[in-house]
């Protein structure tokens, strides 16, 4: 067996360099990403945007809800466009226009092929040729590229406004009529689309590919696959069997773990929970409550793909339109999984080290309250930034910052990042004493240890950015925290938590845990930190990053390869003894993640993440397909898994009932599986087509989105979302009647104090 020594430092090793490597490239990034011009001037010397209108334009998106409402560089939602893609295809379609007009007195259709082949070089050129010159920091465009720039712009002032015309699109794409009020920041809009279409299409200097690389697929203007996303793909495949083999290899070499007879009775039977346990417990009962609302909001934000501005023909848009549902669904799923996280963390360290600190409980209650602050906080910004109550300065601290899964405002963000220091805090001071006494467990304590101020500070990502700070920087940062925080070390912490419930259970030696433990964590981070890469190929970033986020999401999958063998192994646990069966729903619930690991980020996700993969359905519904797979299926289970068990412990003689959790099992994992493979991946795989074929911007147009075939396949996520909805209905039932049966069963008379735990 290999010593833990070495395999910390090995773990150490991992971090640093991955890390290291990791600033060097967010270096790459600052030094190379697009540049924001100073004027966009028109070759007679006046100017069409400036700086501040770009700038601007990108704050006013910000309020729109920004990438819940469509997506820039295809990140963010589904049903509108994404605006890069959108302005870029309506102005070369615009530009040939105007060529064919003027020069042959004709449209563009009705132009000999050998004529059109002809303007259409013409219009690679135009578009492709980079304009910017870094000592003015101008863009100078013709005449005629100018005039077409004008009238895309005119079609978004109008697009954002209650122009009759272009209702039926507005229906289409789920914006609300009059979505601004304001003229000024309609025109302010059109500069930053513009922005955005201008790096997806312009050439890096001194080379063939735009600052997007190429990205999005759009024929009609030479954006095509580089060399290095095919190249780069390549290597990654190569590169996965590498790692899968080497593990595989290891698994056989390791041998089977020595047998441990489990005890005759349930070690935790006479624990007693102590008072901040048991102040804990609430936030279970809040993780439910937002899960609830988040079922609620994923319904009403799927069905929007079919009626655009009505739900089932009650018109809702106007007070809780797409872009707000939308957003409070996904950051819905980040607050429950989080708080049924954060509350294991609360409830497990004093039932580890037997120690409660002193005033523990109210650290508990006031952390509590506070996190029902930065909720209901956040979601009434969100909600005035999109009914446009909020200037732009008062939007970025109080209101809809645009960027998804850190969509809260600034103000917010800082509140939550404290509260994530109280949490470390908390965890830590109950902690401390199991990590100062010598015990085959300490090992395990300490990964538990370290991951949690991992998980504190790593938030700060969402900390780093201001008002103008690079788009690519701000996706730098943003995928910190979506990655390397809810991804990554939450999932170390929950890793460390299920090892160290099996060793308290005596279902595992715990020196065999801790060794198990750290080697996976190892392998994971090996290709986890720097995999977080993946998600920026065509952020404004360069081959590097390709090349380095091919690789090592890559290596992502290796240790998925082996989670049936991890699957198998919790579920014989649950057959170890009679008495295991008291836990016998929340192991089921382990099993169920290993189960989605494997096929939402493990299929699913290396579905996607080979560069040449992501370069055609980036911002198209195999994305959420992932997505809902691997959130949900992974964090989500993990997350009631660990629920049910801090649970089990707490209520003993309570009206706990099987009944109940096997329904809620079934259902919520079949739902699950319903919703992905009914719907999602059909939908993705229809899109994906579409993009190969003709380009990314028909795949998210209204003739793809809006097609018999893709509404179809909207309404045939109903029979998964109702069965789904059920199982999450019986679950918040089943809280219900336990909260009930515990106060039924109170005595009449005083009860009896709890004493902390030694």
């Amino acid at each position: 067996m290999i010593n833990s020594k070495k395999l910390w430092l090995w773990l150490g090793a991992i971090f640093i360099l991955s890390f290291s490597v990791l600033g060097l490239i967010g270096r790459e990034i600052y030094v190379q990403a697009p540049p924001v011009p100073e004027t966009v001037a028109i070759a007679d010397g006046s100017t069409l945007f400036s700086k501040s209108d770009i700038q601007s334009g990108r704050e006013v998106w910000q309020t729109l809800g920004g990438m819940q409402l469509g997506s820039v560089w295809g990140h963010g939602g589904y049903v509108a466009p994404d605006w890069g893609a959108d302005w870029l295809h309506r102005e070369a379609t615009t530009l040939l226009e105007i060529w064919a007009q003027k020069e042959e007195g004709t449209s563009f259709a009705r132009l000999p092929p050998e004529d059109q082949a002809a303007l259409k070089e013409r219009l690679k050129t135009e578009l492709r040729t980079n304009s910017y010159n870094p000592k003015t920091g101008a863009i100078v465009i013709s005449k005629d590229r100018a005039e077409a720039i004008t009238r895309v712009r005119a079609h978004y002032a109008k697009l954002f406004s209650s122009d009759p015309a272009l209702r039926s699109l507005r229906v289409d794409y789920a914006i609300p009529e009059r979505s601004l009020t304001n003229d000024q920041d309609r025109q302010q809009l059109g500069a930053f689309f513009f922005w955005t279409a201008w790096t997806s299409v312009t050439q890096r200097p001194d080379d063939v590919i735009s600052y997007t690389n190429n990205w999005p697929h759009e024929p009609l203007v030479g954006n095509v696959p580089s060399a290095s996303l095919g190249m780069w793909s390549i290597a990654s495949v190569l590169f996965l069997i590498a790692g899968v083999g080497f593990l595989t290899w290891y698994q056989a070499r390791k041998g089977e773990e020595e047998h441990l007879e489990a005890p005759a009775t349930d070690p935790l039977i006479d624990h007693k929970p102590t008072p901040s346990m048991r102040a804990a417990i609430k936030y279970f009962y809040t993780a439910i409550g937002l899960f609830l609302a988040q079922v609620v909001l994923g319904a009403i934000t799927a069905h929007y793909a079919v009626e655009g501005q009505d739900f089932y023909g009650i018109a809702i848009s106007d007070i809780i339109p797409y872009a707000l549902t939308r957003t409070w669904h996904t950051q819905l799923g980040i607050f429950w999984i989080a708080t049924a996280w954060l509350a294991t963390g609360l409830y497990v360290a004093p039932l580890l080290s037997g120690h409660e600190p002193k005033f523990q409980r109210l650290g508990v209650n006031i952390l509590w309250a506070a996190l029902l602050v930065v909720v209901l906080g956040s979601f009434a910004g969100e909600w005035m930034a999109i009914q446009q109550k909020l200037g732009h300065g008062t939007n970025f601290w109080f209101g809809h910052m645009g960027y998804e899964f850190v969509d809260l405002g600034r103000f917010w963000a800082i509140l939550l990042f404290a509260g994530l220091m109280i949490w470390l805090t908390l965890v830590g001071r109950a902690l401390w004493p199991a990590l100062k006494t010598p015990s085959e467990s300490r090992g395990l304590i300490g990964m538990v240890f370290i991951s949690t101020i991992c998980i504190g500070l790593f938030f700060g990502a969402a900390l780093t950015w201001g008002r103008h700070s690079s788009l690519s920087m701000i996706e730098y940062f943003r995928w910190w925290v979506v990655h390397l925080w809810v991804e990554g070390f939450f999932e170390v912490f929950a890793t460390a938590v299920i090892a160290l419930i099996f060793a308290g259970l005596g279902l595992v030696r715990a020196r065999a845990a801790n060794i198990a433990v750290i080697f996976s964590t190892a392998v994971f981070l090996t290709g986890g930190i720097l995999g977080t890469l993946h998600h920026l190929y065509f952020s404004g970033t360069t081959t590097p990053v390709i090349a380095w986020g091919a690789m090592f999401s890559a290596l992502e999958v290796v240790p998925l390869s082996l989670l049936g063998v991890e699957a198998l192994h919790n579920y014989r646990m649950s057959k170890a003894a009679p008495w295991v069966e008291t836990y016998k729903w929340s192991i089921l619930f382990f099993v169920a993640v290993s189960f989605w690991n494997l096929v939402g980020a493990g299929i699913l996700g290396f579905a996607i993440n080979p560069p040449i993969s992501l370069y055609y359905v980036q911002g198209l519904n195999l994305t959420a397909s992932h997505g809902h797979a691997a959130l949900f299926g992974v964090y989500g289970m993990l997350g009631i898994g660990l629920m049910l068990f801090c649970l089990r412990t707490a209520f003993r003689g309570a009206s706990w009932s099987d009944a109940f959790l096997k329904p809620v099992f079934w259902m919520l994992n079949l739902g699950l599986a319903a919703m992905v493979f009914l719907s999602l991946v059909p939908a993705g795989l229809y899109q994906a087509y579409h993009s190969i074929t003709n380009s990314f911007w028909y795949a998210r147009s209204p003739e793809i989105i809006h097609s018999s075939t893709m509404e179809t396949l909207v309404w045939m996520r109903v029979p998964g979302d109702i069965i789904f909805s059920i199982g999450a209905i019986i679950l918040a039932l089943f809280m219900v009647r336990l909260l009930i049966g515990v106060r039924a069963r109170r005595p009449a008379t005083r009860p009896a104090i709890v004493q902390p735990a030694e």
